[in-house]
């Protein structure tokens, strides 16, 4: 009853989010200042790319990836040949989603003589992520959770599940990673919380926004400046008609600079009939993704597709960035998105093969079969509905 309670709450005993990330921004600075004057000091570039990937996944400062590129860029020229550097490489251009780079530094790392754990973590990670031998990361990623009880190994595990399908599994283990969490920084908390959130309003077959909703609240509540956060639960109660907390759970997230904020601001002020304005931030919605685009297409694709499939209105332009973020990570869910792009851009034949290719590639697997994709498959793609 006690670890229910703890559960329940609207946040967790963690350090205030906005003292935190005041905390990070000191300590990234710090980091920086650190790598000008040493950059092959062990640890110091480690430090950086620790602190951009947190401001990058919960501030949604997307310049964050262009200045780990440009630090990535530094080490290739000051020390090229240092298992080290391939290692931060491959890091860095996972991040970035550009998978099949991440796996050629990482092969250099690897002969290089870098940590073996290191190298094999983010192997694993790559795998996952491209939905490679998913069976055999589900027990690397089982044994690795009941050796540390770490809640990063807990979440990965638990990602893994909801890709396999498993969402009740999945739930579990994002809950026990919550449970064990001994530390007082926010951003793991809110990492988990997002997580749950995620899992019921996104990616189970029909999203279930009531289990989804609280979760997403904690994530804000436990830290404040949790953009993604915040646009998913704005998302949320602007379905429901509640546009006035929608806006305004999303407004402290449109300085971020990340466009999925004009996006969604652009929706709600359609519903109320503010055309003009509307107009204005789906404006700068468009022009903020193609300026990601250009630069970090893979890292985007999928979130671009979304946008030009929806109020982007160019069912093209989606097609065309689906079917780049399915070449790059031909997972289930982008075979689904790729198909949905395409039926809605009205090529039937684009269709077809990419549900020929899907069920090539998954029918064997439970995440198939419990698609939509094997639901086409099985009566035929005549008369598809236009998702």
């Amino acid at each position: 009853m006690r670890e229910a309670s703890h559960l329940d709450r609207e946040c967790f005993d963690t350090t205030d989010g906005e003292i935190a990330l005041i905390n990070l921004n000191s300590a990234r600075l710090r980091a920086w200042g650190r790598f000008y004057c040493d950059p092959l000091r062990a640890g110091i570039a480690e430090g950086v790319l620790e602190a951009e990937q947190l401001t990058a996944q919960f501030a949604g400062d997307v310049m964050a990836l262009d200045r780990l590129q440009s630090m990535t860029e530094h080490l290739a020229r000051s020390d090229a040949a240092s298992p080290r550097t391939a290692l931060i490489e491959a890091q860095v251009a996972s991040m970035l989603h550009r998978f099949s780079e991440a796996g050629g530094h990482l092969e250099r790392a690897r002969i290089g003589g870098a940590p073996s754990v290191d190298v094999e973590r983010l192997q694993l990670n790559i795998d996952q992520a491209c939905g490679i031998n998913l069976d055999a990361a589900l027990k690397k990623r089982r044994a690795a959770a009941e050796r540390t009880g770490r809640l990063e190994e807990l979440v990965a595990l638990g990602a893994l599940l909801a890709d396999l399908g498993r969402f009740e599994d999945a739930d579990e283990t994002y809950r026990k990673a919550l449970l064990q969490y001994r530390d007082v920084s926010p951003f793991p908390v809110a990492w988990v919380c997002f997580q749950l959130g995620a899992l019921w309003g996104e990616l189970v077959d029909e999203p279930q926004v009531v289990r989804a909703e609280p979760w997403y609240r904690k994530a804000v509540a436990c830290l404040p400046c949790y953009v993604t956060a915040r646009v998913h639960l704005a998302e949320i109660l602007a379905g429901g008609g509640q546009i006035v907390e929608a806006k305004a759970v999303l407004a402290p997230a449109l300085a971020s600079g990340d466009p999925e904020v004009h996006w969604r601001l652009g929706d709600m002020l359609t519903e109320e009939g503010r055309h003009a304005e509307a107009d204005v931030a789906l404006e700068m919605a468009r022009s903020g993704f193609e300026a990601l685009l250009t630069r970090h297409v893979l890292a985007f694709a999928d979130h671009g597709a979304e946008f030009y499939a929806g109020s982007g209105n160019d069912a093209r332009r989606a097609l065309e960035l689906a079917r780049i973020n399915l070449a790059n990570r031909p997972t289930v869910r982008a075979f689904q998105d790729a198909y949905r792009m395409a039926i809605n851009a009205a090529e039937a034949t684009i269709a077809d093969d990419i549900l020929a290719a899907a069920a090539k590639q998954w029918g064997h697997t439970a995440a198939f079969r419990r698609s939509a994709l094997a639901q086409l498959r099985a009566a035929g793609t005549e008369g598809a509905p236009a998702w």
